[in-house]
């Protein structure tokens, strides 16, 4: 129960950080070892990133010199601009929807986006089949998002991360922020069905110790009906 109080805390304060380019919240734990992703190797990707963009801006390296490895560092550190504490929580959710190999992929082509390198760069084919992709575009969410505030608020400030790509990235963390609300609401509605059953259960359980109280004798008709009524 404790677990699915603070997933909805985590979730609620992940959406009220929405507007805000760099405070996304909303980190949602995971007890899946698969898709956990360690702390200090993603900080260890963000420090190489931001090491490699500092040079890559002082032109001690040109877009000639970079790897994939390189750009999946500063789509990492990109990544962590973006989402800030939630950073974590994004790429594990990436790679349930997309797989590591795919996860890795996006971090690379965000790399090649934003760093101006490749302002085409392939967005991996996992992302774009992916069913929850279909599902927010027919459900009319990826209008809504493109249409809000929000969104303008990201992508047309001029000192915004659209100077170096943000906006072609805009709808994956739409999308990712929509799996987190709709998993917890599956959470809730869980937790409200079982709490019904505990309570079915324990009041059945009490009516079966009266009756079978009463069956033995042990208290009589006009007290079996009292305590029957003090259960309902």
């Amino acid at each position: 129960m404790k677990k699915i109080f603070l997933l909805a805390i985590l979730i609620f304060a992940f959406s009220l950080s929405v507007p805000a380019p760099s405070r996304a919240q909303g980190m949602m734990g995971s007890n899946n070892a698969a898709t956990q992703i360690d702390d200090e190797h993603t900080a260890r990707e963000e420090a190489e990133g931001k090491e490699i963009w500092g040079k890559f801006q002082d032109v001690e390296l040109t877009c000639e010199d970079l790897t994939d490895e390189n750009f999946g560092a500063l789509g990492e550190y990109f990544m962590g601009q973006m989402a800030g504490d939630s950073h974590e929580t994004m790429n594990a959710m990436m790679i349930r929807m997309m797989g590591e190999e795919g996860e890795e992929e996006m971090h690379v082509a965000m790399g090649k986006r934003m760093s101006g390198c490749e302002p085409d760069a392939a967005i991996p084919q996992s992302m774009m089949s992916s069913g929850m992709m279909q599902l927010m575009i027919g459900s009319g969410m990826m209008d809504n998002w493109l249409n809000s505030s929000a969104f303008n608020n990201y992508f047309t400030n001029p000192s915004s991360m659209f100077d170096f790509g943000f906006a072609s990235f805009g709808w994956i963390f739409m999308i990712l922020f929509w799996v987190l609300v709709i998993v917890g609401i599956v959470a809730l509605i869980k937790w409200i069905a079982n709490q019904n059953k505990n309570e079915s259960r324990r009041g059945t359980s009490a009516l079966d110790i009266l009756k079978a109280r009463y069956a033995k004798g042990e208290i009589n008709k006009k007290e079996f009906e009292e305590k029957k009524k003090d259960l309902f």
